[in-house]
């Protein structure tokens, strides 16, 4: 009997991040985090986890903190995740900071 090869590709897997800065809740970012969730889920991203991290003001080289990103970083390559999604915007800076701690696409706003 012949090798049936899929056609179809495999399943597209993200983190969803989220800071929960000063003049914010941690309500409010698990709302956006949720909105976030589901435009993944729209363009066919199945979100596997949300890191949330409370902090005054945005990491500069990494955006959430040390700590964190190295978590992000374990579960990126545990679960073989493709995409990191952070609900803000990042630097330039940021961007190539944390590409060489996590593996995967990396998507901001």
């Amino acid at each position: 009997m012949p090798k049936l090869i899929s056609t179809e590709p495999d399943e597209v897997t993200a983190v969803l991040i989220g800071l929960i800065q000063k003049n914010q809740t941690e309500e409010l970012i698990e709302e956006y985090l949720d909105e976030l969730a589901f435009l993944a889920e729209t363009a066919g991203v199945k979100s596997l986890k949300k890191f949330t991290q409370k902090l005054e003001f945005p990491n500069p080289k990494t955006f959430i903190g040390s700590g964190k990103i190295e978590e992000v970083a374990q579960y990126v390559e545990t679960h073989n995740v493709n995409l990191i999604i952070f609900d803000d915007e990042l630097s330039g800076a940021q961007i190539r900071n944390i590409e060489k701690i996590v593996k995967g696409k990396l998507v901001h706003r």
